[in-house]
């Protein structure tokens, strides 16, 4: 799922943190990069795992991210900018509802198996997520969120597209109340 989770980070980050300076570049990489990671080996190697959701989706991953992030940075700048990076990762669990699998979310600690998606091959795995009307609503849900702020932050012209491109900013002040 894109909107879902690019839109749901968005809106998640910008409402707990409410800092319009952050930039969102590394937030949405962050948001995506379970599925990035996770779905290509899935998809590969699904007779023998039997899920797409793998050890990216483990609250481990998360965990060992964030770690390396403070590790490796300085504070200030240097982890401001980094750190959006583990939260993304962080919030696509919760968007995910991996609370739901517990195997997966805390891999290792329950065993090394990951829980299978319940279905028997690729083909039937797609024809489950393309037929599921919460999947769409979901989709649904993030991309109006995305269009609001590409509307209300002023990105859907050549300008406002670039000067986000360049910052990583959404030039949409968060009410601080």
């Amino acid at each position: 799922m894109l909107f879902w989770h690019v839109g749901g980070t968005l809106a998640i980050t910008r409402y707990s943190f409410r800092d319009d300076r952050m930039d969102v570049r590394l937030l949405v990489v962050g948001a995506l990069l379970p599925d990035l990671i996770d779905t290509p080996i899935g998809l590969l190697w699904y007779g023998a795992l039997g899920s797409v959701r793998l050890v990216a989706h483990s609250l481990l991953f998360g965990a060992l991210l964030m770690v390396i992030v403070v590790a490796r940075t300085r504070r200030g700048r240097p982890r401001k900018r980094w750190m959006p990076l583990a939260i993304g990762v962080l919030i696509h669990m919760v968007l995910d509802a991996m609370w739901a699998d517990p195997e997966t979310l805390l891999w290792p600690f329950l065993g090394v198996d990951i829980t299978g998606a319940g279905v028997e091959s690729v083909g039937e795995l797609v024809t489950a997520i393309l037929t599921d009307w919460k999947v769409w609503a979901l989709e649904a849900t993030g991309l109006a969120y995305l269009t609001y702020l590409a509307v209300a932050g002023k990105m859907t012209r050549g300008a406002g597209w670039r000067r986000f491109a360049q910052t990583g900013r959404i030039e949409l002040p968060i009410d601080r109340r």
